[in-house]
């Protein structure tokens, strides 16, 4: 799509650059230095977004880089140009970077039919509102959540797992609980009129394989997701936990350039003969269709550990981040059929998950299929 002549977006492009620090001379080349890393982006590209007569829309990961590197005159206070981490960046930073965002969120997005339209509800929160995105289901076709059970000798462990029991809650016998009372809310959220079952694998029904299916967690306790991996082309797959080693497993990208690359959560086990402590895992988030039945969908959201499942699901459900992770899709993967993007999850010292930021580079280790610029 190529904006009219004059767009917003394009002036104010310009008008960070070259009037963001009066006492500062910010060239194109310096935002082609800072958001190409190693490999700078080219001028044309960068001359693309601020064009007044022909300019290019640029990609919501580049707004994010936009918004970043204009936060902070430290951007072009060293040898070159760079972008700070997040974990560089101040308290005051992080709230101007976030303004920026919005601000140039907007901009790229208007209300004109940019995105698909969609009924947007309000919720308790002034301002906030929910709607639409990857598990917003446009043809209202029932959507059926798959979860793991927890192995019989893990349920002896817990209390009200046994039918028999007078206070037998059969949720507790599920894995990846956090993941899936999360997802249930907003998928109902977003999908009020339509059917949505919890399933676990082993008691898939015929008529469920044809639903939009969503599945939650790896292969280790859920042979639904092992088969639908054989059918379809997942460019990332997890490795198998064994009950010898129980904190080794780790994905492997199985497609394109990448290809044998591995990427493993991070352990703290500097505590001799203590369990391992997670400091961040891997979240895999892949749509696709259905294997079973090409007119509906596959969804799946995968972590080597719990917390990394939990992870996947909050890109595309955490209020904070949802709408710019969406966007992040949208403007990334419109017209893919399939896609895939592998995160990092950080965990916090208190063992909460920090919902990834898809539109922050840094945290996004594996994207597919690749941009044209990416190749």
């Amino acid at each position: 799509m190529q904006p009219a002549d004059g767009h917003p977006l394009a002036l104010r492009l310009r008008a960070l650059r070259e009037s963001r620090w009066p006492d500062l001379r910010v060239t194109q080349f310096h935002l082609a230095e800072a958001f190409g890393g190693e490999k700078p982006l080219s001028l044309s590209l960068i001359s693309s977004w601020e064009s007044t007569r022909s300019a290019a829309l640029p990609p919501v990961h580049r707004l994010n880089q936009y918004s970043i590197f204009f936060a902070t005159r430290r951007s072009v206070s060293g040898a070159r140009a760079r972008l700070l981490t997040e974990g560089e960046l101040t308290p005051a930073e992080r709230v101007e970077r976030d303004v920026l965002y919005e601000e140039l969120s907007r901009l790229r997005y208007p209300e004109d039919g940019s995105e698909p339209a969609v009924v947007r509800r309000p919720l308790a929160a002034p301002g906030d509102e929910i709607g639409g995105g990857p598990f917003h289901f446009v043809d209202q076709k029932p959507v059926t959540i798959v979860c793991s059970r927890l192995p019989a000798e893990l349920r002896a462990e817990l209390p009200y797992t046994d039918p028999r029991d007078p206070d037998y809650i059969r949720s507790f016998s599920y894995a990846d609980n956090d993941a899936l009372i999360e997802l249930y809310g907003h998928v109902r959220a977003v999908n009020p009129t339509i059917a949505v079952n919890i399933r676990t694998a082993d008691v898939l029904e015929e008529d469920d394989y044809t639903t939009h299916l969503v599945l939650l967690g790896g292969t280790d306790w859920n042979p639904v997701t092992a088969d639908i991996q054989r059918r379809s082309n997942m460019p990332v797959l997890p490795g198998t936990r064994t009950s010898e080693d129980l904190y080794g497993g780790h994905f492997t990208v199985v497609d394109g350039a990448d290809k044998g690359r591995i990427f493993a959560p991070i352990l703290d086990e500097t505590t001799p003969g203590e369990r391992p402590i997670l400091v961040e895992d891997v979240a895999h988030f892949f749509r696709g269709q259905n294997p079973y039945n090409r007119a509906r969908t596959l969804t799946l959201c995968d972590g080597m550990f719990a917390r990394g499942t939990y992870a996947a699901v909050r890109t595309l459900t955490d209020v904070r981040f949802r709408d710019r992770n969406e966007r992040f899709l949208w403007d990334r993967f419109n017209g893919f059929e399939q896609f895939s993007v592998l995160a990092r999850a950080v965990i916090t010292p208190k063992g909460e998950v920090v919902t990834p930021d898809w539109t922050v580079e840094e945290n996004r280790l594996h994207v597919w299929p690749l941009m044209d610029d990416e190749v």
